[in-house]
């Protein structure tokens, strides 16, 4: 398969698609001052060709902050794109339209992805496409995008996620999600309770104040809780996989997250690892899948592009990761991994 990358810093859509032909699906992540407009223009450019958008900044081996970034795929895939409407009330209800996209593509169960964008309500939207997943053997990856506003062939939603189906017809798809957090002291078990699920609202942990117990824990003042949670989000253990939830804001005496937490749920205190080491493990693990990587489309939480402002910048990561092949992507507010909705992470999809 190949793929084409172009990008505008000024985000006009035409200076980013120059040199594209015959695409097969085209993926495009723009400023928001544009995105409506890029939309429109990019199906002029391109009539009935599919295509999904989000607000989001694109990256190759450098992020841009503003402008339009164009990925498309161009040879040996088969594609299908669409829109399931209403994800905060009643997304099942749309499921039909993700089903015929998927059997549209007659899907192999190693070479299918849905590559999708939400403007909310990641979890449930995931949740809904369970059933497919099992029955067609198929992966997901991809990202809230921001200012509620997605696109798929031309059209601009809200309450909606957009995706694209697309089946690699030379070789297989894999999906890949990149934690660099591991729990600070594995003996600290804490119990939420008074939560509320609409809001994101944690109200304690161990049966005392979430604010006060998570200053407790890592030294963060109040005012500094919000930047804490790059060093030290909230973690839900699960075997060898660790669930993040970033911390958003104080709410009196809670914590306001970036994901639903429910009564019970047992979290502990995150620390961050070794992100050399960390990426060097990803690429290793990729290497021994394939033997040959054809492209790498990814979503690098907002989280996580910051800590790498802070520590000299993303483009060193993304340039090891590039190594391997053409790699490109977004950054995101909510990542995506299979039916898994995730925060600080980085997810892939690698085709072979």
């Amino acid at each position: 398969m190949k793929t084409f990358y172009g990008k505008s810093k000024s985000g006009n859509v035409s200076e980013a698609v120059k040199g594209l032909s015959s695409p097969k699906l085209i993926l495009m992540n723009s400023s928001a001052q544009t995105f409506e407009n890029n939309v429109k223009t990019l199906e002029k450019l391109f009539p009935g060709v599919p295509s999904i958008g989000c607000i989001a900044m694109g990256y190759d081996t450098d992020v841009v902050e503003n402008g339009v970034f164009i990925t498309a795929f161009t040879e040996g895939v088969k594609v299908c794109s669409g829109v399931m409407q209403d994800v905060t009330t009643m997304p099942a209800k749309h499921i039909d339209e993700v089903q015929k996209a998927v059997e549209a593509v007659s899907p192999g169960r190693d070479n299918t992805v849905i590559i999708d964008y939400c403007t909310g309500n990641d979890a449930v939207a995931l949740t809904t496409l369970t059933g497919l997943t099992k029955k067609y053997g198929l992966q997901i990856m991809g990202a809230t995008g921001d200012a509620g506003k997605v696109s798929a062939n031309g059209e601009v939603y809200e309450n909606a996620m957009v995706f694209a189906v697309v089946k690699n017809e030379h070789g297989k798809v894999k999906t890949y999600k990149e934690n660099i957090y591991a729990p600070m002291d594995e003996h600290i078990q804490l119990i939420a309770s008074k939560t509320d699920k609409a809001k994101y609202y944690l109200g304690e942990l161990g049966g005392r104040p979430a604010k006060q117990v998570y200053q407790e824990l890592t030294g963060a003042t109040e005012k500094s809780i919000g930047t804490q949670t790059f060093k030290n989000p909230l973690g839900k253990v699960n075997g060898e996989d660790v669930c993040i939830f970033s911390i958003k804001d104080v709410s009196g005496t809670g914590l306001t997250l970036y994901r639903q937490v429910n009564d019970s749920d047992i979290l502990t205190i995150l620390e961050r690892q070794d992100m050399e080491e960390v990426a060097q493990k990803t690429i290793r693990q990729i290497q021994s899948d394939f033997r040959h990587v054809s492209a790498i489309y990814s979503v690098n939480c907002a989280f996580r592009y910051l800590m790498f402002q802070e520590s000299g910048g993303i483009s060193q990561y993304l340039k090891k990761i590039g190594s391997l092949g053409t790699s490109c992507g977004l950054v995101g507010y909510g990542e995506h991994y299979n039916t898994q909705f995730v925060n600080q992470t980085m997810t892939c999809v690698v085709f072979e």
